[in-house]
């Protein structure tokens, strides 16, 4: 195993972090909702550095998997 690849086996446990435009095109919401529920201090949990956003993709996995519905069977 050569030094790239201990860096790599290293960092894949790592959560990787996402732009507001990546978590846009995944959960199909605006740029500006999620700039609108930052500032109102909702929606997805995310970090800041200096001035730049980011999102965990886990917590934005997670906030969607919490906002799903199941159907109920109307049939049974």
């Amino acid at each position: 195993m050569n030094q790239l690849d201990n860096e790599r086996a290293g960092t894949e446990n790592l959560p990787k972090y996402l732009n507001e435009k990546q978590v846009s095109s995944i959960t199909g919401r605006a740029l500006q909702t999620l700039r609108n529920d930052r500032f109102a201090g909702h929606g997805i949990p995310y970090t800041k550095f200096s001035r730049s956003v980011r999102y965990s993709l886990t917590d934005v996995v997670q906030f969607m998997e919490s906002r799903k519905i199941i159907p109920i069977n109307e049939a049974a």
